[in-house]
C-alpha cells in the first residue's frame, strides 16, 4: 500500500483499526505520527490529534504493525493444490494424491511467496535433505528450518536417530548470521515411537536446538492414545507402524491419557518445544502445557478447512500461554500469508481483542522462532511494510 504524502517535513497522522507497536499491548484504534520517514509518536489518534495539530489525517484503517511471523508452514507443499476436506479424507485425497508435488521446487516458490509478502521470519517443516539445502542457502530467509523425524519402531530408533544427528550436525556448520537456523521436529506423538521421540527431544534441549511437535490436531488423536484405537490407528496414512499402538508409545493407552500428558511424563515438555495446533486439549492439558512454559501455534484456516475443531484461544491466554500463528501447508490453509489467518480468527473469535490477534502473529511468532520485532516507536525508521495488506 503506497501512502501519499504532501512535503517530507509535513508531519502524517496515519489512523488505523488496530496499532501493535512491538511493545505493550497496542491501541484500538491506533496512530503513527511519522515525519520525513521517521516515526515521531504513537498512541491513540484523539491524543495524537491534539499532540500534531498540524498533522495531515489519513483514515487507512486496518492494521499497522511490525511484519508478522508465520511460525508454522510446510514450505515444501506449496505446490500443492488447495482443498477443503474432512481430514480422513484430506489425507489420501490431497497429501497422498498430490505426492509428486511435494519437493524442492514448490519449497522454493514458497519461499519466494514469503519474500514478496514481506513477512518477519518463518518456521517451516522441513522433509527432505535436498529441501533443507535449498532453504538454508537462502539469504532472504529468518526463522527456524525444522527437519521432520518418523519412525514408529522403538527398535530403530537409535539407528534413525544417528542418521539425523549425523545430517543436523553437518547443516549447523552451514548457518550463518542473520540466516535460517536448524530446528528438528519429530512430527507427532503417534508417528514417533517414544524412545526416538526422547532421543530427538532431549538432543534438541542438550544443543540448544528449537522443537516443533504436531499435537491433538484432531478429535481422533485423543481417542487413540485413550483406546490405542480408533480412525486415526486405523487409517495409518503416515507410515508402517506396529500392530499394537502400545509398542508405539511404550506404554498402555488409558482413559484419561491424552497426548500432552503422554510427552509430559515421557519428559518431553522439559524440552519446552512449540506445540502445533492443540485443537482438542484438556484443561488438564493446557496446565501442562503452561507448566512446562511451551508455546503454542494455532493454524486457524487449517484447522477449520479440514474440520478439526477450533483451538481454544482464551483458554491458553487465561494460563498464560504464548500463542503465535501459522498457515499450516497451502495443501489446507489455502496461502501463506499469515494476516490471512489473523483476519480469519478475527471472525472465528468476535469477542477476541484483536490486538492479541496481532501480537500473536508478531511477538508471539517471533519467539516461537527466535526473532525480535522491530519496534515502531518514536524515533525509529517509518516503513510502509508496517501497513498491513493481504496479497502481493
Amino acid at each position: 500500500m503506497t501512502l501519499s504524502t504532501p512535503d517530507p517535513f509535513t508531519p502524517r497522522l496515519l489512523i488505523c483499526d488496530v496499532l501493535y507497536t512491538g511493545m505493550g499491548g497496542g491501541h484500538a484504534p491506533g496512530g503513527v505520527v511519522v515525519v520525513g520517514g521517521t516515526v515521531a509518536a504513537t498512541g491513540d489518534p484523539a491524543q495524537l490529534r491534539l499532540q500534531y495539530p498540524q498533522a495531515v489525517v489519513e483514515e487507512i484503517g486496518g492494521i499497522i504493525a511490525p511484519p508478522p511471523i508465520n511460525a508454522h508452514t510446510h514450505l515444501d507443499m506449496s505446490a500443492y493444490a488447495f482443498q477443503a476436506l474432512p481430514y480422513f479424507r484430506w489425507l489420501p485425497e490431497v497429501v497422498i494424491a498430490q505426492r509428486e508435488q511435494r519437493g524442492v521446487s514448490g519449497a522454493v516458490a514458497g519461499a519466494d511467496k514469503l519474500s514478496r509478502l514481506g513477512v518477519g521470519g518463518v518456521g517451516d517443516i522441513v522433509w527432505s535433505g535436498e529441501v533443507m539445502d535449498a532453504l538454508l542457502a537462502r539469504e532472504d530467509l529468518r526463522g527456524v528450518l525444522y527437519f521432520e523425524v518418523l519412525n514408529t519402531f522403538p527398535g530403530k530408533a537409535d539407528e534413525v536417530f544417528a542418521g539425523m544427528r549425523g545430517r543436523v550436525e553437518a547443516w549447523r556448520k552451514l548457518e550463518r548470521p542473520g540466516g535460517p537456523r536448524i530446528g528438528l521436529s519429530p512430527h507427532t506423538p503417534y508417528t514417533v515411537s517414544h524412545r526416538l521421540m526422547k532421543l530427538v527431544c532431549d538432543y534438541a534441549a542438550g544443543e540448544g536446538l528449537p522443537l516443533q511437535i504436531h499435537v491433538a490436531e484432531h478429535p481422533s488423536e485423543p481417542e487413540l492414545f485413550a483406546t490405542g484405537a480408533g480412525p486415526l490407528w486405523e487409517h495409518r496414512f503416515v507410515a508402517m507402524t506396529p500392530d499394537n499402538f502400545a509398542e508405539v508409545i511404550g506404554r498402555t493407552p488409558e482413559p484419561e491419557l491424552t497426548p500432552v500428558r503422554y510427552l509430559d511424563e515421557l519428559g518431553v515438555l522439559a524440552a519446552k518445544p512449540t506445540l502445533i495446533h492443540m485443537v482438542n486439549v484438556t484443561p488438564d492439558d493446557i496446565a501442562r502445557v503452561a507448566r512446562a512454559g511451551c508455546a503454542v501455534v494455532s493454524c486457524p484456516r487449517s484447522n477449520h478447512h479440514l474440520e478439526c475443531g477450533t483451538f481454544p484461544w482464551t483458554a491458553f491466554a487465561a494460563a498464560g500461554v504464548e500463542i503465535a500463528l501459522g498457515t499450516d501447508s497451502v495443501a489446507s490453509g489455502e496461502s501463506l500469508d499469515v494476516r490471512e489467518d489473523v483476519a480469519f480468527a478475527s471472525g472465528l473469535y468476535p469477542k477476541l481483542d484483536p490486538r492479541l490477534l496481532v501480537r500473536a502473529a508478531v511477538k508471539g511468532g517471533g519467539r516461537v522462532v527466535g526473532l525480535p520485532a522491530p519496534f515502531i516507536r518514536r524515533g525509529e525508521a517509518w516503513s510502509e511494510a508496517f501497513v498491513w495488506s493481504r496479497g502481493d
